[in-house]
């Protein structure tokens, strides 16, 4: 628990910061956070033994990422985000008939699959912090609270399991719980530091928020047990890896965007 405090404390100090400062420090940030993302969730499948398949989705991830409209890329580069992702994939099939078909079109699945998850939900995050780092601590907090709810309604009324198979330790009623918190937290954060939303919406949109953030929680859960390890990595000490810590915003941040919370 000790360096769990200490991993997170140093993390906030240097983390925050640079929401606050924005800009391309920013942006700089989250392309490394997504691409060791990525690399975890590669190491995972053991599919990083195919140098060039791994490079072609790490730059397919970087293409996603361009924190640009689709229309602005059309304009700069003559080419969309869907066009992108068609390169990679035609590149990645190509390559299972250069090696005959060691590398295999599941392999390519798995890539595509895995650089569009990570690298639409870290767009949206910066997408959020050019919005205002208002929404990005917005975020921060639900699910912040919704992992402090379900810790502490789960060990205190938790009876029936949410899904055992995949995380033994949720229970519904810690998801209750976890949902029920983000919302009296959220309203807290709103009389602190108004959002451009009425009370109502906000309320709304966090339980919302805090449900699909257990689900995203849930998914890497599912990943982690599929691929029967611990933790997606190592590099935050007491944390486990990037995924671990980041996968409920991975679904939280679109969600926010796709229901115009963040314009």
């Amino acid at each position: 628990m000790k360096l769990r405090i200490i991993t997170a404390l140093i993390a906030i100090v240097l983390f925050f910061p640079i929401v606050f400062y924005g800009g391309w420090v920013f942006k700089a940030l989250v392309y490394l956070i997504a691409t060791i993302g990525l690399l975890e969730l590669l190491k995972m499948r053991m599919t990083i033994n195919y140098f060039i398949p791994f490079a072609i989705t790490i730059l397919l991830l970087w293409g996603l990422l361009i924190p640009v409209t689709e229309q602005e890329l059309m304009d700069v580069l003559s080419i969309t985000k869907a066009e992108i992702t068609l390169i990679g994939v035609l590149l990645l099939l190509s390559y299972t008939v250069l090696v005959k078909n060691k590398f295999t079109f599941e392999d390519a699945g798995f890539l595509v699959l895995s650089a569009i998850y990570i690298g639409t939900g870290f767009y949206y995050f910066m997408n959020a912090r050019d919005a205002g780092a208002i929404f990005i601590f917005y975020g921060i907090i639900v699910v912040l609270a919704t992992d402090t709810g379900a810790y502490f309604f789960g060990r205190a009324f938790g009876r029936k399991k949410l899904w055992p198979q995949i995380s033994p330790n949720k229970t519904v009623e810690g998801a209750i719980g976890g949902v029920l918190l983000a919302c009296v937290i959220a309203v807290l954060f709103h009389w602190l530091f108004p959002l451009p939303h009425s009370l109502p919406i906000i309320i709304v949109v966090t339980i919302i928020a805090s449900a699909v953030g257990q689900i995203g929680d849930l998914v890497e859960s599912a990943f982690k047990r599929h691929y029967d390890v611990k933790d997606s990595g190592k590099i935050l000490p007491g944390h486990g890896g990037i995924l671990d810590r980041f996968d409920s915003w991975l679904f939280i941040f679109p969600l926010l965007h796709f229901i115009h919370f963040i314009s």
